[in-house]
C-alpha cells in the first residue's frame, strides 16, 4: 500500500481547529442565548420600521385634523390620535426613525471622537496617555444630561442640535474601553513575538492589537444606541428636544401628561415603544457582550 493511500490522521482536525476564529466562537455563543436573539429581532424590527415608515402608516405624522383630536383606538386609528388630531400610530412609526437616528447619530460622533484618543492613549503612553486621561475626567466630572441641556439651552433645539450635544458627551466609554485593552493587550505574547520578529509598531498595531481589542467597542456601540435614545426622550420630555411636529416618543409622553386621566393611551404607547426598543437593544448588548467575553466562556 502506497503512502498517498494511508489515511491522513490527524489532518481533518487539524483543518477544523484552524477553521475556529473569535467571530465564529462568538456567533455560536451568541445563537445559544436566547434574550440576545430576541434582542435582534426587537431591533430588527425596529430598523424595518424605520426604513419603511411611509408604508407602514395609514396618515402622515402631521397631518393634523381638529374634528378627529383626542379619539379614542379604533378601526381608523389604532391607538387613537392627539389633542391636535394626529394619528397616534404613525407618529410611532415615524418617531422609531427619529430615535435610531439620534441613537446613531449619537454613537457615531462619539466613536468618531472616542476611538483616536483611546488610540492615542493606549499604543502611545506617557505624555499622551495622561492628558488624555485628565480630559476623561474632567467631561466626567460633569453629569452628561446637564451639559447637553447647557449646550441645546445654547444653541436651541431641533433633531440636529440634540445629536451634536449628546454626542459631545458619548465618547467617555469608548475612549477609556479601547485605551484599557490596548494597555493590555500590548504585554500579550503574541505582540512580543511580533517585535522579536522584526514587526513595526504600527504593523503590530493594525493586525494584532486593533482586532483584538474591538470586541469591548462593538458592545459599547451596542449599548450606547439605547442611552442615547433614553437621553433624547428625556430631553424632548422636558420640552429642549425634537421640535414639533417631527414626531418623538419623549415629547409625546411629555405632551400626554394634560391628557392622561382620560386619554390613557397618549401616554401608554410611545412609553412602551420607548422600553421595547431600550429591552431590545440591552439584549443585544449584553448578548453580544457575553459572545465576546472568551473569559467567561472558558
Amino acid at each position: 500500500m502506497s503512502s498517498s493511500a494511508l489515511p491522513q490522521i490527524g489532518a481533518q482536525p487539524a483543518r477544523q481547529i484552524r477553521q475556529r476564529t473569535l467571530l465564529g466562537d462568538a456567533a455560536r455563543r451568541f445563537a445559544r442565548n436566547k434574550l440576545a436573539l430576541l434582542g435582534l429581532v426587537l431591533v430588527s424590527l425596529l430598523i424595518f420600521a424605520a426604513l419603511f415608515a411611509d408604508f407602514l402608516t395609514p396618515y402622515a405624522y402631521d397631518a393634523a385634523d381638529p374634528v378627529q383630536a383626542l379619539q379614542f383606538p379604533s378601526g381608523d386609528h389604532w391607538m387613537g390620535t392627539d389633542e391636535v388630531g394626529r394619528d397616534v400610530f404613525s407618529r410611532i412609526i415615524y418617531g422609531t426613525r427619529i430615535s435610531l437616528a439620534v441613537g446613531l447619530g449619537v454613537t457615531a460622533i462619539g466613536l468618531l471622537i472616542g476611538v483616536p484618543l483611546g488610540l492615542l492613549a493606549g499604543l502611545t503612553g506617557g505624555k499622551v496617555d495622561f492628558l488624555v486621561m485628565r480630559m476623561v475626567e474632567v467631561f466626567t466630572a460633569v453629569p452628561a444630561l446637564l451639559l447637553a441641556l447647557l449646550l441645546i439651552s445654547i444653541f436651541g433645539g431641533g433633531l440636529f442640535n440634540v445629536i451634536i450635544a449628546l454626542g459631545i458627551v458619548a465618547w467617555l466609554d469608548s475612549c477609556r474601553l479601547l485605551r484599557a485593552q490596548l494597555l493590555s493587550l500590548r504585554e500579550r505574547d503574541f505582540v512580543l513575538a511580533a517585535r522579536t520578529v522584526g514587526a513595526t509598531g504600527s504593523r503590530i498595531a493594525v493586525r494584532h492589537l486593533l482586532p483584538n481589542a474591538l470586541a469591548p467597542v462593538i458592545v459599547a456601540i451596542t449599548i450606547g444606541i439605547p442611552v442615547a435614545i433614553f437621553a433624547e426622550a428625556g430631553l424632548s420630555f422636558l420640552g429642549l428636544g425634537i421640535n414639533d411636529p417631527i414626531p418623538s416618543w419623549g415629547k409625546m409622553v411629555g405632551n400626554a401628561l394634560a391628557y392622561m386621566r382620560v386619554y390613557w393611551y397618549l401616554g401608554l404607547y410611545p412609553t412602551l415603544a420607548i422600553a421595547v426598543t431600550m429591552l431590545g437593544f440591552t439584549f443585544l448588548g449584553d448578548g453580544l457582550r457575553d459572545a465576546f467575553d472568551t473569559a467567561m466562556n472558558q
